[in-house]
């Protein structure tokens, strides 16, 4: 399977969203970090720019919400119309519940873990999900260096996954470069994440095309 690469806005100039989602067409998915300021120390964006983002994006929107309160947004944000939505194991309060009801809405469920919690704590939700999100750096900023520890939880998340018989993807966020990738797509991430990596190339469809061949050669190695 090949590995996906879906570049995140977080560092990208929120002044012209549109055309910096044009910059990406070439990507698989358009990754969007939803802060609240609170489940997190940083805010980004909210309804009202989600729902223009899905009308102006040449891909699905794969939204990642930092938010305390999931159970309450999450259904919300999938109205709005992203092709998927993944909040924290850390806030959700009734995680089965609220993947059901994200089912029923029709979008792809992800559950995050932040880098201090273990892939064994999502263990029980492994039947309801159709992502794992494995946080290699802290939430909440752009352009964190990659921790090595993730490549572990990669492993136990793809290890997870081999156990349940499912197709779930497993997803990496944080400090994804032409240095990390090939190791975090080795280590079992279908899906990666990159920011600062692509917003700062001159030619963003390069970088996108570069990413991804070091990934797909990482799978080989």
């Amino acid at each position: 399977m090949a590995v996906r690469i879906a570049p995140s806005i977080l560092t990208a100039d929120f002044a012209n969203l549109e055309a910096e989602l044009a910059r990406l067409r070439t990507a698989d998915l358009i990754h969007v970090d939803v802060m609240d300021g609170h489940f997190v120390p940083n805010l980004t964006i909210g309804l009202p720019v989600v729902r223009r983002l899905v009308q102006v994006s040449p891909l699905p929107l794969d939204l990642h919400l930092m938010v305390s309160e999931p159970d309450r947004w999450a259904p919300q944000f999938a109205a709005a119309g992203a092709g998927s939505v993944t909040f924290h194991a850390e806030a959700a309060k009734a995680p089965v519940r609220l993947a059901r009801e994200l089912h029923a809405q029709g979008v792809g469920v992800g559950v995050a873990v932040n880098p201090a919690t273990p892939v064994a704590a999502i263990a029980d939700l492994i039947g309801e999900i159709d992502m794992i999100l494995v946080m290699s750096v802290e939430p909440g900023f752009g352009a964190q260096p990659f921790i090595e520890h993730s490549l572990t939880k990669l492993s136990q998340a793809r290890d997870l996954v081999k156990r349940s018989g499912r197709a779930i993807d497993i997803q990496v966020d944080g400090g994804a470069d032409r240095n990390t990738v090939g190791p975090i797509a080795r280590a079992g991430a279908t899906v990666i994440v990159a920011g600062s990596a692509i917003f700062s190339a001159v030619d963003a469809a390069a970088e996108i095309a570069a990413l991804r061949a070091l990934a797909n050669a990482g799978l080989e190695a």
